[in-house]
């Protein structure tokens, strides 16, 4: 009888010593960002064959510096929107994409695949939906509606959880030392879907642009977006004149605006 026991001991004790070498499965959640340029990640070979110091930095998407602010101690912050223990950003936004080129070139297919229960979907479009001028791109307000509305729906279908942001602000126009709007109906017009189908908002409109008014004009231009003097970057020799796309020290203030509305959300988040 001893011996069996013993036996069972030693077995027990070697299971425990085989459990403590397999890892743990990780409970980490997928925030996915669909979205044009501003919202891009510009590295990990966005321009195949191409690098990025050398052709296009300092322009940096807020997607591609939102990683950070998702640390084990900031989940805490955000614990009724997303309950796991990590978070792991899939950029897929592109420049130039309206809501309909995304969902037309099978952007928004290949994140739809892809989605697991309990991942996030973060959708800002507007910029280029609104551009009339160029056809290749532009929706109007209600293909606008249509496209949000179908990847709300799409998201939800898969038990994953969409959350809405109205398009963040371009440098301009200013008047009396305040950042206007710029974004009108293409700025309106997410709210809308928001309220119509219960969708957490955040409004990266109002916020960039109050944030923007706060530092002022000039220091916004030279700091936050691409007006780059010549000589200083390999990739604008020339220099930039651009009041729509961010250098890295713009990006990462917005990305942190983004997770502000986060947080805000997650008081009165409901699943």
């Amino acid at each position: 009888m001893k011996l069996k026991f013993k036996t069972f001991l030693f077995c027990f004790a070697a299971c425990l010593v085989i459990m403590s070498f397999i890892p743990k499965k990780s409970n980490s959640t997928t925030v996915y960002l669909i979205g044009d340029s501003t919202m891009a990640d510009y590295t990990n070979n966005y321009e195949p064959g191409k690098d990025y110091m050398k052709t296009r930095y300092p322009i940096t998407g807020w997607g591609q510096v939102f990683q950070q602010f998702f640390a084990k101690d900031s989940l805490k912050q955000i614990k009724n929107l997303i309950q796991s223990d990590s978070v792991r950003i899939d950029d897929r936004a592109k420049g130039g994409r309206s809501t309909r080129t995304f969902f037309q070139e099978g952007r928004w297919r290949a994140v739809y695949e892809n989605l697991k229960k309990g991942d996030v979907v973060m959708m800002q479009f507007g910029h280029n939906d609104a551009s009339v001028e160029k056809t290749e791109r532009y929706v109007d307000i209600k293909g606008y509606k249509e496209f949000l509305r179908l990847f709300v729906s799409q998201t939800r279908e898969k038990g994953a959880y969409p959350i809405i942001l109205t398009p963040v602000a371009r440098n301009y126009p200013w008047k009396d030392n305040v950042l206007n709007d710029v974004h009108g109906e293409y700025d309106k017009a997410p709210k809308d879907v928001a309220a119509e189908m219960q969708v957490p908002l955040i409004d990266l409109n109002k916020a960039s642009r109050d944030f923007f008014t706060k530092k002022g004009k000039d220091f916004v231009s030279d700091n936050y977006f691409m007006n780059l003097p010549a000589g200083k970057y390999e990739a604008y020799p020339e220099g930039e004149k651009d009041n729509t796309h961010f250098q890295t020290k713009g990006a990462v203030e917005v990305a942190r605006l983004v997770f502000e509305g986060m947080k805000e959300l997650n008081s009165n988040f409901k699943k």
